[in-house]
């Protein structure tokens, strides 16, 4: 999709739709909106009067134009009160917009940069992000396909001496959801044509697009390097497993070096501790984590933070067949310790154990940070609109937050009470990959902690959000790209600040 910044009276801007901001609380149509209004005649006014739009955030409403405008049609669209508007309100707002102008048939959209009190680099960013978000869609196995997709975007900034700063901020914007696009056509493919292989592919096609290092580590490789648990995890499929590492190199002196990790469970059936019906059918999202972390990776040459940062995936299938792992059996992590397996369907945090010593040890990283679909208890806890955080560092776990804010996505940090360690005692290993029903999102985080030791982690929890059965304000039914916004917000900002 073509992206663009202009600088334009709105009366010239040539669209097939045109998108202009309303607050609630202005009297009558505020400038340009009302210089747009007064070149077709006070239409835009009428058609307010006439439904009584009272510019509620979110809220939308069309005309089409028969001259005054070179646009064909003009969509209004509610930011709320002036003072309560926030980039999340511009986001939204632009792909509230954004749809009506794709259902009128418009291929061509122009979005006025609306939202002035938000500084101008995140305004652009805001509106061409949520734009481009709203946009997507996955029909690669639809036979018909809709023939409604919005080709280009233009954003249309009044001010000329600000239209370098808009256009930086629309790049960023632009670079965000093309990452986020990325997480989510690969959660989105089924598991038939997602293995472990294919993700270790599209890895490789995002080093060459970027000029990553990538290193590939297969079975053999894995076993050398004592990843006993990710490997028990993979015994059980005939899928090879693949253990996927990106590097992105700042230029000059790096300032940290972080790794990022993704939970890359291609299809989870369970294992021989074997899921319901209902409970296996949507697994084909469990490698939301790894899709995040490709997505990520994606973005960051365009984005050149000053930061080294390394993407790590476990990448595997959790299948039941006669050489998978069973009950009762004792797995070795890459760090030495020992894991009894109470529930092969545990298995994420077996092999994300294996990641964050590999992190540890290998990368030897400043800060790590994990995003998994990890349990079904944090979707108890938190439902299915927001992540839950844990952390071994308050500092760190504090600029995720930011983060998230910052990026739109929803994130709550829950407690690592030590006392629920017992819960996951082994009788037979160190340890046991369940801790029993009680605060399972919690003991889960406890489980991976001991392996990050004293390196600043966290963990993101994203079995709630990463995935939607309904239609989302920046998205579609099916994947969301969870976690890809929040982290290239933390990236960018060194890796300390938003």
């Amino acid at each position: 999709m073509k992206v663009d910044v202009v600088a334009a009276p709105l009366p010239e801007v040539k669209a097939d739709a045109l998108v202009v901001g309303v607050h609630a609380d202005d009297k009558g149509l505020r400038d340009p909106v009302a210089r747009l209004d007064r070149a077709l005649r006070g239409r835009l006014a009428a058609l307010v009067a006439a439904e009584r739009f009272q510019a509620r955030a979110g809220q939308v409403t069309h005309c089409h134009v028969d001259g005054g405008a070179s646009a064909s049609r003009v969509v209004l669209v509610g930011l709320g009160r002036r003072d309560e508007v926030t980039a999340e309100t511009l986001r939204r707002a632009a792909a509230v917009g954004l749809r009506r102008a794709r259902d009128l048939g418009a291929r061509a959209v122009a979005i006025e940069a609306f939202g002035e009190r938000v500084p101008i680099r995140r305004r652009a960013h805001a509106l061409v992000e949520g734009a481009l978000l709203a946009a997507y869609a996955f029909d690669r196995y639809k036979r018909e396909k809709s023939d409604r997709h919005v080709q280009s975007v233009r954003l249309v900034e009044a001010d000329r001496r600000v239209t370098r700063e808009a256009a930086d901020g629309a790049r960023r914007g632009e670079t965000f959801a093309q990452g986020t696009w990325l997480a989510r056509d690969l959660i989105n493919t089924p598991a038939i044509d997602l293995h472990p292989a294919d993700l270790a592919r599209q890895a490789a096609q995002v080093a060459r697009a970027g000029r990553l290092r990538l290193t590939v580590y297969d079975r053999a490789a894995c076993r050398r390097l004592g990843m006993g648990a990710f490997l028990g995890v993979a015994a059980g499929s005939a899928q090879p497993p693949k253990f996927i590492h990106l590097r992105y190199t700042p230029r000059g002196r790096a300032r940290r070096r972080i790794a990022v990790i993704g939970k890359g469970i291609t299809f989870d059936s369970g294992g021989l501790d074997l899921k319901s019906a209902d409970g296996m059918l949507r697994m084909k999202y469990d490698m939301a984590g790894a899709g995040a972390v490709l997505g990520i990776m994606r973005a960051l040459p365009a984005l050149r933070p000053p930061v080294e940062v390394h993407g790590l995936v476990a990448a595997c299938e959790n299948m039941p067949s006669g050489t998978a792992i069973r009950p009762g059996d004792v797995l070795r992590a890459m760090n030495g310790t020992s894991i009894e397996i109470g529930n092969t369907d545990a298995e994420g945090r077996l092999t994300l154990a294996d990641a964050i010593c590999y992190a540890r040890e290998r990368v030897k990283a400043d800060e790590i940070i994990d995003m998994a679909t990890l349990t079904g208890a944090c979707v108890v806890a938190l439902g299915t609109l927001c992540a839950g955080l844990m952390a071994n560092d308050q500092t760190l776990a504090q600029r995720v937050l930011v983060a998230a804010e910052a990026a739109g996505e929803r994130v709550w940090q829950l407690p690592l009470i030590d006392e629920y360690k017992e819960q996951f005692k082994g009788d037979v290993g160190d340890l046991n990959n369940t801790g029993g029903r009680n605060a399972g999102a919690i003991t889960a985080g406890l489980f991976l902690k001991e392996f990050a030791g004293t390196t600043p982690w966290a963990h993101l929890d994203i079995a709630g959000p990463a995935f939607t059965e309904k239609e989302l304000p920046l998205g579609p039914k099916g994947a969301t790209g969870m976690a890809v916004r929040t982290i290239l917000e933390y990236l960018c900002g060194d890796g300390r600040q938003a």
